[in-house]
């Protein structure tokens, strides 16, 4: 009986191997008449989770938890059972082989992850695809297996739901035309990109930049809880290798790693550490570089993490162990269960969208999110070209899962490294005698001690910049020592824009609107979202590509494992909170972001780019060799880092810490807070309204003087605002600011900065709410992310003024809705008087208590009957000092309870309040002294009439969640 097809749309040999290429197929020049290897056929789902992956990280893992606790889980989002069968069936009556079901065999084959393992060769490739294997040369002379046209399925498959398709094989490559090189663009010589050009690179260890992160266990502060603080497992995809090490060695893979933990310096690593392999296939690979930096990655900076390696197919049965069977044996590994699965392996790195192999791929991502495995995939190391030799910016489509936290690369560079970097010694040199400017965008990249002569023997970083070591010597793009290197080897973080797929909703969210830098101009998704340390200046201490001894590594192949580590000591604090594991939680990241920024280490340094082509009059080595010999032409397309998110860096490196205490905060809101108005309500049309009767601060930030326009209802509010001081204080410093270890000489270097205007505004329920600064509506593009956490901040068309609107009232947002918690208030001086801060209970956003408004006679009396206390009974909290730091435990807060403050000027006697009509008149006109600095943190005046307006003389921050547990954000 002949076998009716229907053919697979976006299947043709170009649509797996070369997206955005530009070069044609090669000329048959006869069939392949010898080859064997195998295939996954994937099938859709017996439900769709759109719902679920486009609920917020809340809703999504009471949805999984609901699934798995009625066990529908996968009788839901997988396959139909039913047609699962029966696409087995109708595949062995058309003779072909299968691999046997189960999620724990060579293959994964199950209706679960709806896929189906089949065996092809030159005797049934055409029963399957209804199509040949053809034998031809590309234009650069290599030889090529190739299909012509699209594949094809038999309808008794496609017609049961067969709509994807994946090969494990090597033998189907990426296409290039040797396209002759156009004018291009001329390369500066030297280092392509500044922070790269260190003579020699420094080394570290991966537990000392944990540190130097601020990991939650690895900080300055609890050196010696990574060791003793139960993590969560982490899966490592290593693809035909597991845990094979060479016999002639004569130990274990354990004993071998177990032996570089133990030379760690002066930590006493002592204890073994857990290695599980799953190579159920085999394991012909016992050498790798790769294997060693992801292993001496997560085993030292996280060493109480159980290590996964997965193999995935191995060798057996004509298996090739391509990336795509590592993911599903991590993915589908229900008996270590693995909370993280981190990935530095490229598999077909330019799959076209709407192709049976992107079917197969990203749903393959959407099992992970099932399974509620935080999924973290190095970004690549081609630059901005990808290697790829198309002319244009190209992302690796499999390592830019919507669903995965993608990791670039940044160079670190300490203050002596700057200092001998040529690119950076102008840096140092400024950085040095307190230059205000340097010193400022230093603090942004997360620099904590003002930099001095006698620091320059210190570790700690100076500066971050985008990872880029191409270098140009006359016409040759090689290293940095003119020995390999260039446009065709790894050696600059890649970045930029996937136009196979629409951007993800929480860089939308977060206000993003993101294209591809070349004249084509593609939206897409953005990669990277965040970023490590990758190479440059300095490189990490791990072991032997054999596992023996000690070497060098790099890559932003060490950023997904050091991002691995820290999301299993993030799992852990969930757990303690009780929290479930993060899962997917890439929306967690932007929204810590918007409402945290000293959450990560701003990079606003460098570029990726490397866009070429073939051809033309600069040389390139090949991509094994050592000297420049491929002749190519830069194109000049690429992605800058820059202020907040960028195509380079993404959010930036962590500061672990403030990370952490942001995501249980914003995880803890969206658990058990879905009930509390916040501050604006925004509806289908993306228009604001306010929820509940509130008073709002009304905080102007420009460079420029600026008139703006506040209506709340029927009320107008308009007044001009002077420009804001050069380093007034943003929320990032503020933020920043709120650690014991930063440096009160920093604190108080940037004192008496100016911000611009502030005003308040009264608003009942339903107002609309609009701003508008020059006449122009200011737009409010991260309000969505922002509105539950008490603020709105909206920017003007030209970017030269902000406007921000925020509650001066803090909502209790406990450990699972819990009352009688402790709130850690941490403190900052900016100001020189004697100061304290007085903590109590309001009735609603308008700061009434029992009747009494602010400002009414009595209601300082109705506070102080309403003030919380401190550990030790005290009602306020003393400042520290000028430029100097505390914290303390305040005591009896109740899930819900909104919390406001009063400031005393213990050296003037005067009191301020958040409500300014509770405070003195300045003609005729109240005087606000509080200024909002993003998640539960505020800024006071301490001056009766304004003073010098900078709102930093006493930084507040209320903290309701790190105290629970074992405290370990504390």
């Amino acid at each position: 009986m002949a076998i009716t097809y229907d053919e697979l749309p976006n299947s043709a040999y170009l649509d797996l191997t070369s997206y955005r290429g530009n070069a044609p197929l090669p000329t048959a020049t006869g069939l392949n008449q010898s080859f064997s290897f195998n295939v996954a056929l994937v099938m859709e789902r017996a439900n769709e989770p759109t719902a679920l992956l486009e609920a917020d990280w809340a809703s999504r893992q009471a949805q999984l938890e609901t699934l798995k606790s009625n066990n529908t889980l996968w009788s839901t989002y997988g396959a139909d059972p039913t047609a699962y069968q029966q696409v087995r069936t109708e595949l062995t009556n058309l003779g072909f082989t299968l691999f046997p079901e189960g999620n724990n065999q060579q293959y994964v084959s199950s209706a679960e992850s709806r896929t189906v393992w089949v065996m092809v060769d030159q005797t049934n490739f055409h029963t399957l695809f209804g199509n040949f294997l053809h034998k031809g040369l590309d234009e650069q002379g290599n030889d090529v297996t190739f299909w012509q046209d699209n594949l094809n399925l038999p309808d008794t498959l496609t017609s049961r739901g067969v709509k994807g398709v994946m090969f494990d094989t090597g033998d189907f490559a990426s296409l290039l035309a040797a396209a002759p090189g156009g004018t291009g663009v001329d390369l500066p010589q030297d280092g392509q990109s500044p922070g790269n050009s260190l003579p020699r690179a420094g080394q570290i260890y991966p537990n000392d930049l944990a540190a130097i992160y601020n990991y939650p266990f690895n900080s300055e502060t609890t050196r010696d809880w990574w060791k003793a603080v139960a993590t969560a497992p982490i899966g490592l995809i290593e693809p035909n290798m597991g845990t094979a090490v060479e016999a002639s060695l004569h130990k274990t893979f354990a004993q071998l790693a177990d032996e570089y933990r133990q030379s760690l310096p002066d930590v006493h690593l002592d204890q073994p550490g857990t290695y599980v392999n799953v190579a159920p296939g085999g394991a012909a690979n016992d050498s790798s570089g790769e294997r060693s930096l992801d292993v001496s990655i997560v085993t030292t900076a996280s060493p109480t993490s159980t290590v996964i390696l997965y193999a995935g197919s191995g060798d057996a049965q004509g298996a090739r162990s391509v990336v795509f069977t590592a993911y599903q044996a991590a993915i589908w590994d229900e008996t270590n269960n693995p909370a993280v699965v981190s990935s530095s392996f490229r598999d077909y790195p330019h799959i076209a969208p709407g192709s049976p192999f992107d079917f197969a791929y990203r749903e393959l991502f959407v099992d992970a999110v099932l399974r509620n495995i935080t999924m973290v995939n190095a970004v690549g190391d081609g630059g901005s070209g990808d290697q790829f030799a198309n002319g244009l910016t190209n992302v690796d489509t499999m390592h830019a899962s919507p669903y995965s936290i993608v990791a670039g690369g940044s160079s670190l560079s300490s203050q002596q490294a700057a200092t001998d970097d040529p690119t950076l010694q102008g840096i140092a040199k400024s950085a040095t005698p307190g230059n205000l400017p340097t010193i400022w965008n230093l603090v942004e990249g997360g620099l904590k001690h003002l930099p001095t002569a006698d620091t320059l023997t210190t570790n700690e970083r100076l500066i971050e910049t985008v990872w880029n070591s191409y270098f140009v010597y006359g016409k040759d793009i090689v290293d940095q020592y003119n020995n390999g290197g260039g446009f065709q080897q790894n050696f600059a973080a890649a970045g930029g824009v996937d136009p196979s797929q629409p951007q993800p909703s929480y860089q939308t969210d977060f206000g993003l609107h993101l294209a591809t830098s070349d004249p084509s101009a593609l939206p897409g998704r953005g990669v990277p979202d965040v970023a490590a340390l990758a190479g440059g200046n300095s490189r990490y201490i791990v072991t032997g590509s054999d596992m023996s001894g000690t070497g060098s590594g790099a890559g932003t192949s060490a950023a997904a494992p050091m991002w691995s580590a820290l999301v299993a000591q993030f799992d852990a604090v969930f757990r303690d909170q009780g929290l479930p594991h993060l899962g997917y939680m890439n929306d967690l990241l932007y929204t810590a972001a918007a409402i945290a920024p000293a959450s990560f280490n701003d990079i606003t340094l460098g570029n990726n780019t490397s866009s070429f082509l073939y051809g033309g009059h600069y040389l390139t080595p090949s991509a094994s060799g050592s000297t420049a010999t491929v002749n190519v032409t830069p194109t000049g397309w690429g992605y800058e880092a820059g202020t907040g998110y960028d195509l380079a860096t993404g959010l930036g490196t962590p500061n672990g810490l403030l990370l952490a205490r942001a995501l249980t905060a914003i995880a803890h809101e969206q658990t058990s807070f879905g009930s509390v108005d916040h501050v604006v309500q925004v509806d289908a049309a993306g228009d604001l309204s306010t929820a509940v009767s509130e008073t709002l601060l009304i905080q102007t930030t420009s460079n420029a003087a600026a008139a703006v326009d506040v209506i709340t209802g029927s009320d107008l509010q308009s007044f001009a605002s002077g420009p804001s001081a050069a380093f007034a204080w943003t929320s990032l410093l503020a933020q920043q600011s709120l650690q014991s270890n930063f440096d009160p000489n920093l604190v108080r270097l940037f004192d008496k900065q100016a911000q611009g205007t502030l005003a308040q505004a009264e608003t009942q329920a339903g107002d609309s709410l609009a701003v508008f600064v020059d006449g122009t509506e200011a737009g409010a593009p991260q309000v969505k992310m922002t509105t539950p956490f008490g603020f709105v901040d909206f920017a003007s068309g030209s970017g030269d003024g902000g406007v921000r609107v925020a509650r001066p009232v803090a909502v209790a947002e406990t450990v699972g809705g819990a009352d009688n918690q402790q709130a850690v208030v941490r403190v900052r001086q900016n100001g020189e008087d004697s100061l304290a801060v007085t903590f109590y209970k309001v009735d609603d956003f308008n700061g009434a208590i029992g009747g009494l408004n602010p400002g009414e006679a009595g209601y300082a009396a109705a506070a102080q009957g309403r003030a919380y206390q401190f550990a030790g009974g005290a009602t306020s909290l003393a400042g520290p000092g000028y430029g100097n730091y505390t914290q303390a435990m305040l005591q009896g807060v109740n899930a819900g309870d909104h919390v406001a403050m009063s400031l005393v000027n213990q050296s003037s006697g005067a009191t301020f309040w958040a409500f300014s009509q509770a405070n003195e008149q300045v003609g005729g006109q109240s005087v606000g002294h509080l200024w909002s600095y993003g998640l539960n943190t505020w800024g006071w005046e301490d001056t009766r009439g304004g003073g010098d307006h900078d709102f930093n003389d006493l930084i507040v921050q209320l903290d309701f969640t790190s105290a629970s547990g074992h405290g370990w954000l504390v």
